[in-house]
């Protein structure tokens, strides 16, 4: 590709609207431009990349016997209503309804498409097992896109499907899909975590991410260095110390005011750790009060509580139904002389027997000293905690870090879920009827590509990894005037493509200063540099873009077998 003819519209000044470094060197790079909110347009350069990535995932997915298919991104609602994520995911649907007034969606992710698929043509233990992906176009109604491609609301996918017979069958695909993310990421020049995750709407019995290490990421995940302990924030257990059990009575005090932990804690001049904080939700279904307990110096992972309410709807209560519950109003609220009878209460593991801590009174302005549990009150224990650096890792003694991230894929085993809400059954050997046994394994194409130029570029600009890369070499002729130099920089940039290799010219009427900056701004992992000396001697000069390291190549030499003349000199991911 001849540069004066490419649609690569670079800039020079740092587009105030970006925050995230990917953001910023795509749009400076002329790989993508806004077109709306949340939505771009990918340029010739993003696209030949993004095309790159996804023959490797091809090449990976196919490699363990999945089936390549495609869904329809338009998909009909009442599908969604066999499932319940209608209503689940409502929030972020694109929803319609076509000129007969059937009320239709864009898809966000297609388990209602296999769900319906299997159930159409697996009906006997001898169409199974089976794995189907498919490369397609994703929409989901972002109340905030940001940092560029990281967050849109319209993204291309891979994503896979199994469907097997047992749960030992299950496992060997997701193993399988496990080992093909690592070779996809190892192969886009990737350094990944695969972290313990919440499965989320997806549902299902257990999940990973692959997760990218990077500061413009919206995912946090702890890691312990000790011990290799890997988990997305919002389910990453640790340990912490607890208080000693006494045996002291409860005692309510006057706290005028006082309705944060921190201003109880103030008042009463003792530590937030010895005070118990109380949430107050509503379950959706049947609007019954939910109160979760935690130490006050503590929060609630939000993701931990969908996996303790298994499922069940709930939100924030009102400030009307907390008076109705506990008689007084938030920030005074506990678990004893509740008004309701009908309260669910929820303790987290840091609430423990014997020990005493500063907890409402369910009177407005008043909270009980030594309230403890197992004695004055009680309730389903679990896990609730969101997880802090610092604190003690579960598996060892180490001390557990945060990192920000993103996810690049994640690998769900979703079990019987859609298989139950959509009868999507089987006859056994025993002509037995049994639901298919699903996994799912997604993968952001365009977060691969986001996640390498976040991990490798510099100060200059994108460095591709060579496995990725829009180009693998730019030929940059330096001295416009000199029509013999050009005539070589052709005939070069002419080899290079019969040899396959893919080289971009830079055959603008530019000053060689322009020129080196816009060709480190790009990133191609080979620049041959064809200045007035170098090629009065005989030479072109080869500058490898990740390391800087610089040599010279016989002219010749390159033109008589370019593959061979550069092996060795491209840099691997």
């Amino acid at each position: 590709m001849r540069l004066s003819h490419s649609l690569i519209p670079t800039l020079k000044e740092i587009p105030a609207e970006a925050e995230a470094l990917s953001h910023r060197l795509m749009l400076r790079a002329g790989l993508i431009r806004q077109l709306t909110a949340g939505a771009y347009t990918y340029l010739p350069m993003c696209k030949r990349a993004l095309q790159k990535i996804e023959c490797i995932v091809r090449e990976e997915m196919d490699a363990i016997g999945s089936q390549e298919l495609y869904f329809p991104a338009i998909q009909p609602a009442e599908l969604w209503d066999e499932t319940g994520r209608r209503k689940v995911m409502e929030e972020i649907l694109f929803q319609f309804k076509d000129h007969k007034g059937r009320e239709m969606l864009l898809a966000p992710t297609h388990e209602e498409d296999i769900g319906e698929l299997a159930r159409a043509y697996i009906h006997s233990y001898r169409d199974l097992p089976q794995q189907w992906y498919q490369i397609q176009i994703k929409f989901r109604d972002e109340l905030r896109p940001r940092s560029g491609l990281i967050r849109t609301r319209q993204f291309t996918m891979k994503d896979a499907y199994s469907l097997s017979t047992t749960w030992e069958d299950l496992d060997a695909w997701y193993e399988k899909n496990r080992e093909a993310y690592k070779n996809i990421f190892s192969r886009a020049g990737l350094t990944t975590f695969i972290v313990g995750a919440h499965s989320g709407a997806m549902g299902g019995t257990g999940s990973e991410e692959f997760m990218l290490a990077c500061d413009a990421g919206e995912d946090s995940i702890v890691i312990c260095d000790s011990c290799g302990y890997q988990s997305n924030l919002e389910v990453a257990k640790s340990r912490i110390s607890h208080h000693e059990a006494l045996d002291v009575p409860p005692e309510e005090v006057h706290t005028p005011d006082s309705r944060t932990i921190e201003e109880v804690a103030g008042f009463l001049k003792v530590g937030e750790s010895e005070t118990m904080k109380s949430v107050v939700y509503t379950l959706v279904d049947g609007e019954k009060p939910l109160l979760v307990l935690i130490r006050g110096d503590l929060d609630v992972s939000e993701a931990k509580m969908e996996v303790a309410l298994k499922g069940e709807e709930y939100r924030p209560a009102h400030p009307e139904e907390i008076k109705e519950m506990s008689g007084a109003e938030p920030g005074f609220i506990g678990p004893v002389g509740l008004k309701r009878d009908d309260v669910r209460i929820i303790i987290d593991e840091s609430i423990t027997d014997g020990v005493p801590f500063v907890g409402g009174a369910n009177k407005d302005h008043y909270h009980i000293r030594n309230l403890t549990k197992g004695r004055d009150f009680d309730g389903e224990v679990v896990d609730l905690r969101q997880a802090k650096p610092g604190e003690k890792c579960s598996h060892c003694d180490g001390e557990l870090r945060v990192e920000r991230a993103i996810e690049l894929g994640h690998i769900f085993k979703l079990g019987t879920k859609y298989s139950d809400s959509m009868g999507c059954m089987f006859l056994d050997e025993n002509n037995v009827e049994k639901p298919i046994i699903m996994g799912c394994y997604g993968i952001g194409i365009e977060r691969i590509m986001v996640g390498a130029i976040e991990e490798h570029a510099d100060e200059n600009g994108i460095v591709w990894p060579m496995s990725i890369a829009p180009y693998q070499v730019t030929i940059l002729p330096l001295d416009a005037r000199n029509k013999e130099l050009w005539d070589t920089a052709e005939k070069i940039y002419e080899k290079c493509w019969e040899a396959g290799i893919e080289a971009l010219l830079d055959d603008r009427d530019q000053s060689p200063g322009f020129k080196f900056k816009d060709a480190d701004l790009l990133g191609i992992p080979i620049q041959l540099i064809l200045g007035k000396r170098s090629h009065e001697s005989g030479k072109v000069e080869v500058k490898v873009r990740k390391t800087g390291e610089r040599s010279d190549v016989p002219i010749d030499v390159l033109l008589e077998d370019p593959q061979q003349a550069l092996s060795g000199l491209f840099p691997q991911p």
